[in-house]
């Protein structure tokens, strides 16, 4: 095992109770088992990675944290109380944010609007509860704080239509609007792919930004120098299972491959298992 160079930070209190703790997770699609018995511990100001080849599990199982999908067998507790998330929407109302590959975003509304994207602010009193009128202004304001709270440079004019920005400015509006509502988890599912180098970086700081604000951010990612570069620990798939959960510090890029592959394995008493 090697020692693998990270950026200076504060690491995670990992005294604390997890913020998002699965056990035995189960999900069959017939005779394909999807996940068998999978554990999964998150905890505040934490980004935990989750790799794994194709078919390993992964979306898998973000979709059974997220409430996309519900598990056959196992338990799922956030922030200690037991859950049982049958949507998306519970999920959210839980505090559990999810950006997928796909990115629900809007084209034609502007940011702001993305931002708030089925959590419209409506005006006060008959405008609003009966004539079903927006405060436009007041998201724009809320939205314009948020991301200037996060550091965000690249996002200049919130009126701007999100058609007109690049891959990784809709990407950073996304991930925004999960810093803006996620209240205990955000989940992140290949937030670089296809972007560009710059991009990739204004991604993962934003990452970053959202784990120093105290969230605990699950990151599934195939880019192993960004997984080293910004996670805590790395929960590695294979087969529908969790192989091993290491870290940076004590195990290498070519050593998660490897147990991503098969080609090694760790012994419990060595993982980062928290």
């Amino acid at each position: 095992m090697t020692e693998t160079a990270t950026s200076e930070r504060t690491g995670p209190d990992y005294e604390q109770q997890p913020i998002l703790e699965a056990e035995g997770m189960v999900k069959l699609f017939g005779r394909v088992v999807g996940l068998r018995g999978v554990d999964l511990r998150l905890f505040p100001g934490e980004v935990l990675a989750v790799i794994g080849d194709n078919g390993a599990g992964k979306s898998t199982l973000i979709k059974c944290l997220s409430g996309a999908m519900i598990p056959d067998r196992g338990t799922l507790k956030v922030a200690g109380q037991q859950v049982a998330f049958k949507s998306t929407a519970e999920a959210r109302v839980a505090g559990i944010e999810t950006v997928y590959q796909t990115l629900a975003v809007a084209p034609a509304l502007d940011i702001a609007s993305n931002l708030y994207l089925a959590r419209e602010i409506r005006r006060p009193g008959f405008a609003g509860s009966v004539l079903r009128m927006l405060d436009t202004k007041a998201m724009r304001d809320h939205a314009s704080e948020h991301i200037k709270s996060l550091g965000i440079s690249t996002l200049q004019n919130i009126n701007q239509s999100v058609e007109t920005l690049s891959g990784g400015q809709r990407q950073i509006v996304a991930v925004a609007r999960t810093g803006a509502f996620g209240s205990k988890v955000a989940i992140l599912d290949e937030p670089t792919a296809a972007l560009g180098v710059r991009e990739t970086a204004q991604v993962l700081r934003l990452v970053r930004d959202l784990r120093e604000q105290g969230l605990g951010v699950i990151l599934i990612s195939h880019n192993m120098p960004n997984v080293f570069e910004t996670a805590d620990r790395i929960h590695v798939q294979r087969l529908g299972g969790r192989a091993a959960v290491i870290s940076p510090q004590s195990h290498s890029m070519q050593d998660a491959v490897a147990i991503m592959t098969g080609a090694m394995t760790v012994p419990e008493n060595e993982q980062s298992l928290r």
